[in-house]
């Protein structure tokens, strides 16, 4: 089977938000190849660093941990530095012939600062706090942008809500959401 004729996989919607001191990173369970479901109840965000960080990804799984490990190499190397460790991940990840290949995003966060990383060398931090990547991420993007003023609303609320409503229309993202707040 040819890189043209192997099912692409799809699905995932990862959101990032930061609100009144407070961080919420949501991720959606579905896995899909192709037009088929495999899984509806992955875990695409997990604490990471002693318990410490967030990080959410979006791409291939095997690419993903692949990531997960490295970040948490330079962590354990730049201990309570995350965007320096996030920065030495980008440069691998850039630089390194094994790493380029990888077809993955990570949002990152901790107390203090959010992160989208991406293979091209990128470690952006959002002006408003709110970062989302995956298939359904523009739509969870949105959402949250339009619920960040409500002041009944925390951090987890928006992302909760704003992850249910990217699943409404991107047919990659369910409804099974994963939260971790810090």
């Amino acid at each position: 089977m040819t890189d043209r004729e192997a099912p692409a996989w799809h699905g995932t919607t990862i959101l990032c938000v930061r609100k009144d001191g407070r961080v919420a990173m949501a991720g959606d369970g579905q896995v899909s190849m192709g037009q088929t479901v495999m899984k509806s109840n992955a875990r695409k965000v997990r604490r990471i660093g002693g318990g410490d960080i967030i990080a959410g990804f979006a791409g291939a799984t095997a690419d993903a941990f692949t990531l997960f490990e490295r970040l948490e190499a330079k962590l354990e190397s730049h201990p309570g530095q995350l965007a320096r460790a996030c920065v030495e991940l980008a440069k691998d990840w850039r630089t390194d012939r094994y790493l380029r290949r990888l077809e993955a995003m990570m949002a990152v966060a901790d107390r203090n600062v959010s992160l989208l990383l991406s293979g091209n060398g990128d470690v952006l931090e959002p002006e408003d706090g709110i970062i989302a990547i995956g298939s359904g991420g523009s739509f969870a993007l949105a959402a949250a942008r339009a619920l960040a003023d409500r002041v009944d609303m925390d951090a987890e609320a928006i992302a909760r809500r704003s992850l249910a409503i990217a699943a409404e229309i991107c047919v990659y993202t369910n409804d099974k959401i994963i939260v971790e707040t810090l």
